[in-house]
């Protein structure tokens, strides 16, 4: 039992060193709190305002499409673990983590389709 509890204390902590070595190299989206973004939604009018709003979610999707691939590596070493692997682990360390891997990758399309739609903003706010 002891074993069982290192080895999952051990993965917990590796994923967890990973989820912080990795965030330190992904680009910040603008502090921007909802009802700032919903503002700034709502009146965007130039080419700048646009792009502004087009660089945070273009910022949120890459952390998104980074929290998954780091979901999806724990979900890989938690099935190399005959203990997280093993039926009664497994709800909470691998099919846990390739929900999550799953959901942040759908959360970032989202978001690149967002950023999208306010890039072809600009272009328009600039064409008139």
């Amino acid at each position: 039992m002891k074993n069982i509890l290192n080895s999952l204390s051990l993965s917990i902590v590796l994923g967890l060193s990973l989820t912080a070595a990795s965030a330190a190299t992904l680009p910040k989206a603008e502090k921007l709190n909802k009802q700032q973004l919903q503002s700034l939604i709502a009146s965007a009018k130039t080419p700048a305002e646009h792009e502004r709003i087009a660089q945070y979610y273009e910022a949120k999707a890459q952390n998104d499409l980074a929290q998954a691939n780091e979901h999806a590596q724990m979900a890989s070493q938690f099935k190399q673990n005959a203990v997280t692997s093993s039926p009664k682990w497994s709800t909470g360390t691998v099919n846990h983590c390739e929900y999550l891997a799953q959901s942040f990758t759908e959360d970032a399309a989202k978001m690149q389709a967002l950023a999208q739609e306010h890039e072809q903003m600009a272009l328009r706010a600039g064409g008139r």
